[in-house]
Parts: structure tokens; sequence; C-alpha cells
């Protein structure tokens, strides 16, 4: 089995409060894997300790079996780990275009002349128009990001995160606040992302985790309660004690 991502024995505390608990987690290159849990389980704590916004107290973390637990977070995406987040971190004054041509430009080493590079190379502009398109935002392109519909917005998050060419990406609640009229988008925008793009969802929305999920990961109290296929996940009866069955919020 070859690994894409793997935690070894990760803890993080805050305080006296350890908000991972010794976490081992095995991620399979190519996976759709999903992780769940109650508020307050440590879901977005890993996360962070993943991509490198927090250091672990203890334990590793590998990225196709490199040690990257102390290395900077501008390194690890350079290694091909990328992430989307809660609430969106775009620029409200740049268009679509503009915010994946620096993407783009970016990733290839021309992040300070993105914009004239944009106008030259023949190549970043046919893989900018090839991201707007594959995310249904063409038709907005040249509007300001902030004036865009939320759900648009998180399309445009996606885009950039694929933009920089991941190995792995880690999707951080993507229909999060998103209205139930665009949400069609989000659910087909992750559907159809590149398979050989390893993908960690963590997301409140059952049906959206059921639906993209080929492996499911249950955290609680910041360690593992269980781990399997998503009908084995939704039959335990340690998952629905603790959220199905009681009707906590994941």
């Amino acid at each position: 089995m070859t690994l894409a991502l793997e935690t070894i024995g990760l803890e993080k505390h805050f305080g006296g409060l350890r908000v991972t608990n010794e976490l081992s987690l095995k991620i399979k290159a190519g996976a759709r894997h999903a992780l769940i849990g109650p508020n307050g389980a440590g879901k977005t704590t890993v996360i962070n300790l993943l991509t490198g916004v927090l250091t672990p107290d203890a334990g590793r973390i590998l990225l196709q079996g490199h040690d990257i637990t102390n290395m900077p977070v501008h390194r690890r995406v350079l290694r091909g780990l990328s992430r989307t987040f809660q609430i969106n971190q775009l620029y409200a004054d740049l268009t679509p275009l503009e915010t994946i041509g620096l993407a783009v430009s970016e990733r290839l080493g021309h992040g300070g002349d993105w914009w004239r590079r944009m106008g030259t190379r023949a190549d970043i502009n046919g893989e900018i128009a090839d991201t707007l398109a594959r995310f249904h935002l063409l038709e907005v392109m040249n509007e300001p990001t902030g004036t865009l519909p939320y759900g648009k917005q998180r399309l445009l998050e996606i885009a950039v995160a694929i933009a920089t060419k991941p190995k792995v990406l880690l999707l951080d609640e993507p229909a999060a606040g998103v209205p139930e009229s665009e949400r069609h988008d989000i659910l087909a925008a992750v559907a159809n992302l590149p398979r050989d793009v390893t993908v960690l969802l963590i997301e409140h929305d059952m049906d959206l985790v059921f639906a993209f999920a080929d492996r499911i990961s249950v955290l609680v109290t910041g360690a593992m309660l269980v781990e399997g296929a998503p009908d084995e996940v939704a039959r335990d009866p340690r998952v629905k004690a603790v959220y199905l069955g009681e009707g906590a919020d994941v």
C-alpha cells in the first residue's frame, strides 16, 4: 500500500488540554478520505498540524514517505500539500482570472511579475483558462472576487488549491456556508477533482461525505474512534452512539 500522507502518534496540547491524542492516520495514494467527528473533536487542529500552521508536541508527519514534521508551510506547498479553509482566504479586489493567474505564476516561480507573465506566456494563459472552465468560473472571471456569490468564492478557493498542482489536497469544509441553491456546483467540483490528487476531506455535511469518500476516519476528543469504508462506519455502534444516534453535529 502506497501512502500519500501519514501521521504517527501525533499529539498537540493547548495548556493542559490535549487536542490531538496519539493520532495515527494513514491516507492511501489516490484516496478520497474523509475525517469526521463532533464539534471540538480536533479536526481543524489536525489540518493545521498537517499543513504546518501548528507544530506538534509529539509524533511525526510523513508526506509521500518524507518527514515534514518540522517543515514550514511554504515548503510543504512546494512538496505538493495544499489546503482550503473553512473561511475563504481570497483577495477580494482581484478577479478570478487574476487570482488563478497569480497561483499558477507563483507555482512556476514567476510570482513577482505574474501580471506580465499572464499576458506573454501561452502555457500559463492556457492553464488559467482550463482551470477557470473546470470550476465554472469563466462567466465571472473578470468580476472582483468580493462581489461574487459565496458558492463561486468557494469554487475559486478550490481552483486556487488545484492550480498549485498538489499531490495531496486538504479540503476543510468546502460546502460550509454555501446556500442550498449553490451547493450542487460545490458537490460536483469536489466529485470531479483529478484522480491523481489524494484528497482528505473535513466536512459537516454527511451527504457530501458519504457520496465522496471511499474511507472515513471518525475523530473524538483528538483520538481515532473508528476507521473504515463508509458503509462500515455508518453501521458502527460507536459512531451511532457518539454522532448519529445522539444527533451531534459532525
